[in-house]
């Protein structure tokens, strides 16, 4: 992997250079690890033309002997006490004679900012504008293998649940079992706070677990990932709890589960990254369903929960192959509950099968 994260820092040092700069300096932990394979630990990262130094809170022992190395082939830097490792990053630059620094403006908080301008002063600082945030939407196959793994552990959490005994059971306990059961499986944790919402609240997006307990005909929607190396997915099913569903019930899955396989089946290279959402919504809405403040229904995956592209009605760009993303509609029916099912996966063109699914586990509406 040494090569690879090599190959991303000559990308973005060949961007750099091409603005003018002689150095840029990446803060953001996401960023950072993708540029050096270092976990989020606070480090800061400065590439110039011709190096890259990694500078490590004083705290972390700069020759961690861990599975994953502070990016071991890189030479370290450590902060003094009380010191903020980018301070440290911008003295080194400053000692390297930088005249045009890059920034993350967009990660900095302004007396971050100000104190790296102290500590290079001289030097003209300017804004990066994401790009590391962009080099990092096309993932490579380690990358998507690395969320392949991710997607296993969500399924094996998720099918295990759905064998256990369900009503009378917390939707906070159940969230709190289903995060146990990932990291249990190999997970790093939960990729982003378990969602269970069962009877009223079910089918929310980002519902937030209560008290409320399982009943019997209840919609239940449980929504998960697991983060593995630092790459997470997205999971959301809609089960009914007990006996049979009712017939309002199968009709709203049924809907629901249309509406994603419309926004699966547009998910190709080269097509509009609005395309899954709108196949998705123009389903919904030929139901007699339309959310009066709608919410993008897909969105990008990998070392954030949350990243490019934001595969919203507004989106502007277009799909690239190899770009994780989520499909994942829903309808909520205030008072009554609802359903909302999302998967993960990957934009591959037709000639390779078409968009390669992370997360397998059925998306039938099973009464358990």
């Amino acid at each position: 992997m040494s090569d690879a994260y090599a190959a991303r820092r000559e990308r973005l040092s060949e961007y750099c250079s091409a603005g003018g700069a002689d150095a840029a300096l990446i803060t953001k932990a996401a960023n950072v690890r993708y540029l050096t394979g270092c976990a989020p630990c606070g480090a800061t990262l400065l590439l110039t033309r011709d190096r890259a130094l990694l500078a490590l809170p004083a705290e972390l022992p700069p020759d961690d002997t861990g599975e994953r190395p502070y990016a071991a082939e890189l030479p370290h830097l450590v902060a003094g006490p009380d010191q903020d490792t980018a301070e440290t990053a911008a003295e080194a630059a400053a000692g390297l004679g930088v005249a045009d620094l890059l920034v993350e403006e967009h990660d900095l908080t302004v007396s971050r900012h100000r104190a790296i301008a102290e500590r290079v002063a001289g030097a003209r600082l300017a804004d990066l504008h994401q790009a590391v945030e962009r080099l990092r939407v096309v993932k490579d196959e380690q990358e998507i293998a690395e969320l392949r793994i991710a997607a296993e552990i969500g399924d094996q959490a998720l099918g295990e649940l759905l064998e256990s005994i369900l009503v009378g059971r917390t939707e906070r306990h159940l969230a709190m079992e289903l995060e146990r059961r990932m990291i249990d499986h190999g997970a790093d944790r939960a990729g982003y706070p378990v969602s269970v919402g069962t009877g009223s609240h079910s089918g929310r997006s980002a519902h937030q677990p209560t008290d409320r307990r399982v009943e019997e005909g209840d919609f239940l929607t449980v929504s998960l990932g697991a983060q593995y190396r630092g790459y997470s997915v997205c999971t959301t099913r809609t089960f009914v709890i007990g006996a049979a569903p009712a017939a309002w019930q199968v009709e709203l899955h049924r809907l629901v589960f249309e509406a994603q396989r419309a926004g699966r089946e547009a998910l190709q290279p080269g097509a509009p990254g609005s395309a899954p959402d709108r196949a998705a919504r123009a389903v919904l809405l030929a139901g007699g369903h339309q959310e009066e403040l709608p919410r993008p229904f897909g969105h990008g995956v990998g070392l954030e929960v949350r990243e490019a592209p934001q595969l919203g009605p507004a989106e502007v760009g277009k799909l690239d192959n190899r770009v994780p993303v989520t499909v994942g509609p829903g309808v909520h029916l205030p008072g009554r509950g609802g359903v909302r099912i999302e998967d993960t996966l990957v934009v591959r063109p037709l000639e390779e099968g078409g968009p390669e699914l992370l997360t397998i586990t059925t998306k039938e509406l099973l009464a358990l």
